[in-house]
């Protein structure tokens, strides 16, 4: 599989909240909360998309990411792979990525997914410890993994 990150623009918004509402709606629904103007404001809130891309495996676009850095981690604020193209790999090729490079730039990760969410396994598949939850939200960090001259 080819991953490409590409750019995204302000005027990307629409799709990427259609994106992101297509991801979390099963979840959202099991929890008895999806609503679709709530995802949308939810995400526009934090939707800087100078911090985001879209994701295309062998050219067909099939999710995005978005990456907040901070001064001592990363915040995953964002990562959806479309419904259609889940359970192919594609997630789980995109977060090796994100960790390799949070790692070659010695910053943890942070990130929270919503409670009812097949992604909470997903990150913890993937290394992060929980680290704290809220009525409908669980948080998670992926802490600094250094190659140590041992391990070379």
């Amino acid at each position: 599989m080819n991953l490409t990150f590409l750019p995204v623009t302000q005027s990307d918004a629409d799709v990427l909240v259609s994106i992101r509402i297509a991801a979390m709606r099963e979840s959202l629904e099991r929890l008895g909360r999806f609503n679709a103007q709530r995802a949308r404001d939810r995400f526009l809130a934090s939707f800087d998309p100078d911090l985001c891309r879209f994701i295309e495996a062998d050219g067909v676009r099939v999710g995005f990411f978005q990456i907040r850095p901070h001064q001592d981690h990363w915040q995953l604020d964002h990562l959806y792979v479309e419904p259609e193209h889940q359970a192919r790999g594609i997630g789980a090729a995109v977060l090796r990525q994100i960790i390799a490079d949070a790692d070659s730039q010695n910053m943890s990760i942070r990130l929270g997914a919503l409670r009812s969410s097949d992604s909470n396994r997903f990150y913890q598949r993937h290394g992060f410890e929980q680290t704290g939850e809220t009525e409908w939200d669980i948080y998670y960090v992926r802490h600094i993994r250094t190659l140590r001259p041992d391990n070379l």
